[in-house]
């Protein structure tokens, strides 16, 4: 296939706007494949190779979010995925991310921007990988995967990924709670446990999969990068 085409998995049962996502993207350098619930969805990604996965949260059978999940977790698929959703409440964003989505697009939509979004995280994933260092952690931006020194990679997605981001392009310096959430969020409101939450789960990640302690809480200001040869 040429390499200027991007494949992409849209999942969306309402007929009517995928004919016109079809439409709209299809004879150029897209090349699409349609499912109209969750289970032909997850089949299909376990099957064939996507560029970007587009996905409505509300599916027949199994939710959006469920499928997103079980496309990170039973898959291992670090493929970009964009949620579309008449949701546009902040706790479903942030469960769409904390689950492993790259992006969260509200219906109704403009689908140019659908178009930009697709090629945006497409950029992102295929631009080559990128290795973010702090001491003895590693972070490939291509990848997404975080290593210990010489250990097995850890694959992250999602909420997790940005997080760690963050955090090792400021280290040694401390990412502030403001600062963090402007990174996550931009300029919605969320509310301050939402974050701690977050960075608690990604913490417990890190130490179980890793191993070590490597986010530092500075009570009152924000988070720190912690690596393990610090002294």
């Amino acid at each position: 296939m040429n390499e200027q085409h991007i494949r992409i998995l849209v999942i969306e049962d309402n007929a009517a706007l995928a004919a016109n996502i079809s439409e709209f993207l299809e004879g150029g350098r897209y090349v699409l494949d349609f499912a109209m619930d969750g289970l032909v969805a997850l089949h299909l990604a376990a099957t064939n190779h996507y560029d970007v996965i587009v996905m409505d949260i509300m599916l027949p059978g199994m939710s959006g979010f469920s499928l997103c999940q079980r496309i990170r977790n039973d898959l291992n698929c670090a493929t970009p995925i964009i949620m579309m959703t008449a949701k546009d409440h902040i706790e479903d964003k942030v469960n769409g991310f904390t689950l492993g989505a790259d992006d969260y697009l509200v219906k109704p939509f403009d689908l140019k921007e659908l178009a930009m979004r697709i090629d945006a995280l497409h950029r992102r994933s295929s631009s080559g990988s990128q290795i973010l260092r702090a001491g003895s952690i590693s972070f490939d931006l291509g990848t997404l995967c975080i290593r210990l020194g010489n250990g097995a990679p850890l694959q992250l997605s999602g909420m997790p990924a940005h997080i760690t981001e963050a955090l090792i392009r400021a280290y040694p310096n401390f990412v502030s709670y403001e600062q963090l959430a402007q990174t996550l969020w931009a300029d919605k409101e969320v509310e301050p446990h939402t974050l701690r939450t977050h960075v608690y789960l990604l913490r417990k990640l890190l130490h179980d999969k890793l191993g070590a302690n490597l986010i530092k809480t500075l009570h009152g200001r924000g988070y720190r990068l912690s690596t393990p040869d610090e002294t």
